[in-house]
């Protein structure tokens, strides 16, 4: 969780970045942005609640760090602040060249010099880089005499930030320690910022190895467990639940104690196994065996792990308690497939 009671804007520059494909043009400011300590109070509390994730990213390239620009030019400021301005023209020209999907939109790019930011109980210098693409309409009361008037002015929310992330000065061999924040897009237009402009992949912490495992579980027990054994739904649903009830009541994970716990049958322990090893080839991840877990992680991915039987177009299983209280059969006579569910109490 980031901090920023103490922290200080000691720097900041705002740059006009259009869409380079639809031919919008690139205005670059020609000096830093002076503002007095109310609009610096303002503004951080318009960049910095929204990164309230416990999730971290590093930036990264495929051939060597150095040659990720981003990554290049926030190294520099940190290493020669004095740089802040110079290096802030090349983050925006940067980001204009890969803003070429039509959908991209244009927008005011921020970026900041922060003193004092706190995580985890230490202070860090941080750059941020956050982009406000969408415009809110706002009502503006004006008295004229004896009476009121009223016009509307388009302006940034600061309680909705579009687009952000936020470096760290540490941890620079690995890649710096980023928050990330994209509220606006999702569709392939998406990929420029974390791909294309920051080029950022998570961090391997508590939060990235709890998030690996129990994706891991699920793609087992959905995709892969059917494959190997004749299992109903309400016992995938039921071996779902004990995964996420496995990462709900303990602090630390081991895997061989996860397997005996809640996969339990010596053969499909096996096939699990195997498939962890498939898993990590494929996906290109570190499955660790032990480690602490995140708690944020558990919630964030726990909304995965639905346990819901759809039964064609018609209805709907919601298993939330004893899956034990449903039974499967056949009809003989139509052949059809059918749930026995038992209770003692009916609600609405």
């Amino acid at each position: 969780m980031i901090y920023s009671e103490d922290t200080t804007i000691d720097k900041i520059v705002i740059h006009a970045v259009g869409n380079k494909q639809n031919n919008e043009p690139l205005l670059l400011s020609h000096d830093l942005l002076h503002i007095n300590e109310k609009v610096k109070e303002l503004l951080i509390s318009y960049f910095i609640p929204p990164f309230s994730s416990n999730e971290y990213f590093q930036f990264y390239h495929g051939s060597a760090l150095h040659l990720n620009e981003t990554f290049h030019h926030v190294s520099d400021i940190f290493e020669n602040p004095e740089l802040f301005y110079e290096k802030s023209l090349e983050l925006a020209k940067f980001l204009y060249d890969k803003s070429t999907h039509p959908k991209i939109k244009n927008g005011e790019l921020y970026v900041v010099y922060f003193k004092n930011l706190l995580y985890e109980d230490t202070l860090y210098d941080a750059v941020g880089i956050f982009k406000a693409e969408n415009k809110d309409t706002f009502l503006k009361v004006f008295q004229d005499g004896d009476n009121f008037l009223l016009e509307t002015e388009a302006g940034i929310n600061i309680n909705k930030l579009d687009k952000g992330c936020i470096v760290f000065n540490c941890e620079k061999e690995d890649g710096f320690m980023v928050s990330v924040v994209d509220n606006t897009n999702r569709g392939l237009e998406a990929q420029y910022w974390m791909d294309d402009f920051l080029q950022v992949r998570q961090r391997k912490n508590e939060f990235y190895n709890t998030q690996n495992v129990m994706n891991l579980c699920k793609e087992f027990v959905v995709n892969r467990l059917p494959e190997e054994v004749e299992i109903s739904k309400s016992d995938q649903v039921n071996l779902l639940k004990k995964s996420v009830a496995f990462f709900k009541e303990n602090e630390n994970f081991d895997m061989p104690v996860f397997a005996k716990t809640v996969i339990e049958e010596p053969e499909i322990i096996e096939s699990f196994n195997d498939f962890k090893t498939q898993y990590e080839e494929e996906k290109d991840v570190e499955i660790a065996d032990n480690f602490s877990i995140s708690s944020s992680a558990v919630k964030k991915e726990s909304k995965n792990f639905r346990s819901v039987i759809k039964l064609d177009n018609n209805f709907h299983i919601y298993v939330h308690g004893n899956s034990q209280l449903m039974k499967r059969g056949v009809d003989d006579v139509t052949g059809m497939s059918y749930y026995q569910i038992f209770f003692n109490e009916e609600k609405f």
